[in-house]
């Protein structure tokens, strides 16, 4: 029986809003009631802006191109440890790096049905507070804050 790679513990946040300060907001589809922005984990060899790009395509369908903006924070935390078998023995901290994609106006959004079942368009505050991930309402909130 083969074993799939071990996860990296890295990963991507990216923060997809409207200049007019619309921020979307993707459900999973496991666990139902989780709302978060894009995320996912870098591949072996990729960069964070290389997957924050891959990342943005693969859930939402749109192309970030130029217009990802590296917002030069990071966090760390805990891996859920229902999750932990996913990476290497020992590992049990995740590091994540933030970028932003701001767009003009709304766009329709392919979701990939395997990871998210609906998405939302909302103002700053309805998104910070529809995420239960501290880092995705810092993020949001840090974001919001620039938009003028």
């Amino acid at each position: 029986m083969s074993r799939l790679p071990r996860k990296r513990p890295q990963s991507v946040l990216v923060v997809i809003c409207t200049r007019g300060g619309e921020f979307l907001m993707l459900r999973r589809a496991r666990p139902l009631a989780f709302w978060q922005s894009v995320t996912g984990s870098l591949d072996a060899g990729e960069s964070p802006r290389q997957a924050a790009a891959r990342e943005v395509y693969e859930e939402t369908g749109l192309r970030a191109g130029g217009r990802l903006i590296d917002l030069h924070q990071s966090a760390l935390f805990p891996i859920v440890r229902a999750w932990r078998k996913r990476y290497a023995p020992n590992v049990c901290f995740n590091r994540e790096y933030w970028f932003a994609l701001v767009l003009e106006t709304r766009r329709l959004v392919r979701l990939n049905p395997r990871e998210h079942l609906e998405y939302r368009w909302v103002p700053a505050s309805a998104a910070a507070r529809l995420t239960a991930s501290w880092t995705n309402r810092d993020a949001i909130r840090a974001l919001a804050g620039t938009l003028g």
